[in-house]
């Protein structure tokens, strides 16, 4: 898996990490760790609908902005 991102990162504590799969089939391309040991994978136009919806402020009133 390619590596693309670290969520938090201030830590040592297994901070969520967004990588790409580019072996996995299309629906499971973006892979979406935490820092339980669990995964979220998704397909990527599933991941740019949610890239969307958090830049349209969809996401703002769960952080507080």
């Amino acid at each position: 898996m390619r590596h693309i991102a670290t969520f938090c990162g201030s830590c040592n504590c297994g901070c969520p990490e967004l990588y790409v799969d580019d072996s996995a089939a299309p629906e499971k391309r973006i892979v979406i760790t935490d820092d339980f040991g669990q995964r979220v994978q998704m397909s990527t136009d599933q991941f740019a609908d949610l890239v969307a919806s958090a830049r349209n402020g969809v996401l703002d009133e769960l952080v507080g902005s």
